[in-house]
């Protein structure tokens, strides 16, 4: 009787086929999401910074607030201010991000540094502020400590991931925002960031910048969106 062969391809063959559907149906929507390819497309103040990204995204909402407003709240973000407007529990450590403006935290200037981790051993740096205009942070992080470092000193740790975010506020008919989120990451060694930012960089900026935007809805809108994302 001859022996039958384990089907030990199938599994490699599924999840080869489930990666290229990903990255051909799914990854594309995720990068830009909510953004015109316009929007998605064009240089944007910061982009300079990091010169050749290994990864970006656009992501992009309408808010009914003037820039202003909007700018308000912004400059006020990091765990040690007003927190993120995302998910607490994940980027604030469980404390609520503010409701309200709080006049002594609109004072940002560049180069200023807003902890990203309640730890306080991780921050962003506001590395362009432009009022109402731009808002762009700056993360260099050592891995897998996930500590900040200086990426103007040398030599660069041997594992590390560095990029911004840029938040974009233009003014549309009916006093109200665009807000444009612009991400740029780069990393080494570059094999291993290439997969860490697919596998968990890109799908958790995705989910924590979408819930931003709804919290930043409610809070220059002041009342909730129903079913909104």
């Amino acid at each position: 009787m001859q022996n039958k062969r384990p089907l030990v391809g199938w599994p490699a063959a599924l999840l080869a086929v489930a990666l290229g559907a990903y990255a051909k149906a799914v990854r594309p929507r995720v990068l830009r999401w909510g953004a015109t390819g316009e929007e998605a497309s064009r240089s944007l103040p910061g982009d300079e910074l990091v010169p050749y990204p290994d990864s970006q995204t656009t992501m992009a909402t309408t808010l009914p607030a003037r820039p202003e407003e909007v700018w308000a709240w912004l400059q006020q973000m990091g765990c040690d201010r007003a927190g993120w407007y995302s998910w607490d529990r994940l980027d604030n450590g469980g404390r609520p991000s503010a409701r309200r403006i709080v006049p002594e935290w609109q004072d940002l200037k560049e180069g200023r540094h807003l902890d990203s981790l309640p730890s306080g051993k991780a921050w962003f740096t506001a590395a362009v502020v432009d009022p109402p205009r731009s808002l762009v942070l700056r993360a260099d992080l050592k891995l897998p400590s996930c500590a900040s470092f200086d990426p103007e000193h040398w030599p660069l740790p041997p594992v590390y991931s560095g990029g911004i975010r840029g938040f974009h506020l233009e003014p549309t008919p009916g006093g109200q925002t665009r807000l444009i989120v612009r991400t740029r990451r780069r990393g080494r060694p570059r094999p291993v960031m290439w997969f860490l930012d697919r596998l968990i960089g890109e799908p958790t900026h995705f989910v924590m910048q979408n819930h931003q935007f709804r919290n930043l809805r409610e809070r220059v809108g002041g009342a909730p969106v129903p079913g909104h994302w």
